[in-house]
């Protein structure tokens, strides 16, 4: 089962993953208003350019944005999850080994220590998360049940992945639902809100370059009110 999953599984949900973004982010594009959004981007690129790299910047900084200083709890289980999230898929040891199977390079892996401590911090950070959602009353009564399953499959993978590193119970087993947990994680994000993965970069640089081209962010030299 193990061979299949990391073998013809996988590159199914790669596949799904990668390609069901790349339409994501095509038919974000192609969904913004000529009127509204496109006409004025094009004459003014350059400085469309500069905003959205701007907005995203801030954004990916703890406190970089007013969100972030008047939410710091929110901030801190934010960057715990999600800085886990980048770095592990694309530098853990096992998952260079897969890489390297499959096409033959590899790229630089994370010492095990802090292989480790980034999983127990995206584990706190998603706990967090979830502590958010049910202590704040503004927050709990937008959570759904589709919003747990989602930061669920989020968290699974880190979950059962530490526990298979740490040898606790059936190996095999553990290791199993890492993989399955991190496919499924693969397969529905273009589908549901995990799509955000590309979508925030794609929403924080309209906003930016809305904000540089429309609204004279160009003259306080891109210092968003926000």
């Amino acid at each position: 089962m193990i061979a299949f999953l990391t073998g013809p599984m996988l590159w199914i949900s790669l596949l799904v993953f990668f390609g069901g973004l790349t339409v994501r982010a095509v038919m974000y594009v192609r969904g913004l208003s000529w009127q509204l959004d496109r006409v004025a981007y094009k004459p003014h690129m350059s400085l469309g350019l500069r905003g959205a790299l701007h907005s995203i910047r801030c954004w990916l900084t703890p406190g970089g944005t007013y969100g972030w200083r008047e939410q710091p709890f929110m901030a801190v289980a934010f960057f715990l999850f999600h800085i886990g999230a980048v770095l592990l898929p694309l530098f853990l040891l096992g998952h260079q080994e897969l890489l390297k199977m499959a096409f033959g390079f590899s790229l630089p892996t994370l010492p095990s220590g802090v292989a480790d401590a980034l999983t127990v911090l995206a584990i706190i950070g998603g706990l967090m998360l979830a502590i958010r959602r049910i202590a704040l009353p503004e927050v709990r009564i937008l959570t759904t049940s589709y919003d747990w399953f989602i930061l669920a499959i989020s968290v699974a993978p880190f979950v059962t992945g530490f526990i298979a590193r740490l040898h606790i119970g059936n190996y095999d087993f553990w290791l199993v639902c890492h993989i399955l947990t991190g496919e499924a994680l693969l397969l529905l994000a273009p589908f549901t809100k995990l799509s955000h993965i590309v979508l925030f970069f794609m929403s924080r640089g309209q906003l930016g370059m809305d904000y540089n081209i429309k609204r004279g962010g160009a003259k306080r030299d891109i210092a968003f009110p926000w």
